[in-house]
């Protein structure tokens, strides 16, 4: 289970403020779109849990989730990298994995770089 640092109702409010944020085309602020991109983070962990894939939003925050081989030193082998605003459009159910993929909105290296299978992880208006 992976330990939560933000807690669930101030995660749930910031990413709700977030996503009507880009709705509404302005954005939300700095603390607001941090705290979002942590606590979904955090559920994406929570939902696949492991070791095997580490999903970077730079600068806001990171996790390791999807089971399989753990990697211990270096760069892991399996590394997503994507923005706040693309990440929260992916949880959001806003934009499909392959969409962002394909139009370079994500970077995805090893063979265990695909979060298709649990992205969603909440859809608009929840």
């Amino acid at each position: 289970m992976a330990r939560r640092r933000v807690p669930v109702p101030e995660g749930e409010t910031a990413l709700r403020a977030a996503l009507a944020a880009a709705e509404a085309g302005s954005g939300a602020d700095r603390k607001t779109t941090a705290t979002a991109v942590r606590y979904s983070l955090e559920e994406l962990a929570e939902r696949a849990p492991g070791n095997s894939v580490e999903v970077r939003v730079p600068p806001f925050g990171v996790t390791q989730c999807v089971a399989g081989p753990r990697h211990t030193r270096g760069t892991p082998p399996n590394v997503i990298e994507t923005d706040a605003a693309t990440w929260l459009a992916l949880v959001a159910g806003q934009r499909s994995w392959a969409d962002a993929v394909g139009a370079g909105k994500v970077a995805a290296s090893g063979l265990r770089a695909d979060l298709s299978e649990w992205l969603p992880l909440f859809r608009a208006g929840q």
